[in-house]
């Protein structure tokens, strides 16, 4: 009877349920076998399956009645069915075998096992450590509507709430190459509303208890104005907000990390050439509307495929970055073009990170490379024109 092994299955889905495997098909090709695992997903046990089919593997996540009734179907199927299955607790396992004739037996046996809570074996219930985590009251998340008065992450906000603290964890990453025994300089070009430029100074300033001075530069005036209010407002002296233009600003002698996020266009290489040009320590650069290259580019190898606009255009945007990085190691910087957050979220998720290495690197190499895939592709851009231009590519200035 149905009944019998059902209910001996949801037994153990209730007690220490740790994995399950549903295998043995008579037809691969439209299902070849199902596993079974258990998730915690907002405080509420579910069941992720994974249905492998042919070549392909799909997911889903189940409540545990839904979970017994797929069993159901995966036996008794009419195109396709499942001979046999093993689902395993922490201190017992239950192995079921169908005939020929869907006659279902099963059997249930102890196994030695520790009893534990089965929610400490679930990898998806480890909470993810956030640099910022839920339930901190942080005053400009606050006053941003990230958080709530008490700390809590506003739902519509979460993604951005995950957003900055990715971000936090390339800063992390790179904090080794900041200097410990002096105040450090920190330029944002492009900061608009600020989310990261606060997030930055909080972490280094606040938590990290590092000197630093940080500038956020942007063209919108009340931008500006709203930032330098709430930068008053938590008692950030050494956080101030400037409007003005990458291309044209020259105020600084020497800045040690230049951040520049979404700055559209060519924006981002005056960014680059300007971090350059500073000998900054460290360049993290989400880059945004890769235009220069797409108009310029041209190769009758590869026209076949430009004649798509969508193809030309997101080519155009990947080529631009991996030169701008190809630039930069030429420049002497060890540099990693990093996914930054989900493609769900927004497509201009790459950050290049590049990090100002001593060591004798094959900068010129790198050059040569740039110009000859300047050749290649037919273009020019505004980054190596710069660099050109300061005579930064050759082999005695580098």
């Amino acid at each position: 009877m149905d009944e019998q092994w059902i209910s001996a299955c949801r037994e153990i889905l209730e007690e220490n349920f740790l994995e399950g495997i549903i295998s043995d098909s008579t037809n691969k090709e439209i299902l070849q076998k199902v596993k079974i695992r258990p998730v915690l997903l907002k405080d509420t046990i579910y069941y992720q399956i994974t249905k492998y089919c042919g070549k392909q593997v799909f997911h889903q996540n189940l409540e545990k009645e839904e979970v017994l009734n797929s069993m159901k179907e995966w036996f008794h199927g009419e195109k396709v069915h499942l001979k046999q299955a093993e689902l395993r607790g922490n201190t017992a396992k239950i192995t079921i075998r169908v005939s020929k004739k869907g006659k279902v037996t099963w059997k249930r046996k102890k196994i030695k096992g520790e009893e534990i809570p089965f929610f400490l074996d679930l990898s998806h219930n480890r909470k993810k450590k956030y640099i910022l985590e839920d339930g901190m009251v942080i005053p400009f998340l606050l006053d941003l509507g990230v958080i709530t008065k008490e700390g809590k992450i506003v739902q519509s906000k979460y993604d951005k709430f995950k957003q900055i603290n990715r971000f936090l964890e390339f800063i992390e990453d790179i904090l080794p190459n900041l200097p410990k025994n002096r105040e450090i300089t920190i330029l944002d070009f492009g900061c608009g509303k600020s989310y990261l430029t606060f997030a930055i100074y909080y972490y280094l300033h606040e938590m990290k208890k590092y000197s630093i001075q940080i500038i956020g530069l942007d063209l919108k005036k009340e931008v500006i104005r709203n930032c330098n209010e709430l930068s008053q407002k938590y008692g950030y002296e050494k956080l101030i907000f400037l409007e003005g233009d990458i291309a044209s600003y020259n105020e600084m002698e020497k800045v040690d990390m230049v951040v520049t996020l979404h700055a559209c266009d060519t924006a981002t290489d005056y960014a680059l050439y300007k971090a350059i040009k500073w000998d900054a320590s460290v360049i993290l650069s989400v880059p945004c509307c890769q235009h220069e290259l797409n108009k310029q580019i041209k190769n009758k190898e590869l026209s076949s495929l430009f004649s798509y606009g969508v193809i030309k255009e997101r080519t155009a945007a990947l080529f631009t970055d991996a030169l701008r990085a190809n630039l930069l190691e030429s420049m002497g910087y060890k540099t990693q073009i990093l996914e930054f957050i989900d493609m769900e979220h927004t497509p201009k998720n790459l950050l290049i990170r590049a990090v100002k290495t001593k060591k004798q690197t094959n900068k010129q190499e790198k050059w040569q490379e740039y110009l000859n895939m300047e050749q290649y592709l037919g273009c020019s851009l505004t980054l190596g024109n710069l660099l050109k231009e300061e005579g930064m590519g050759n082999e005695t200035s580098i």
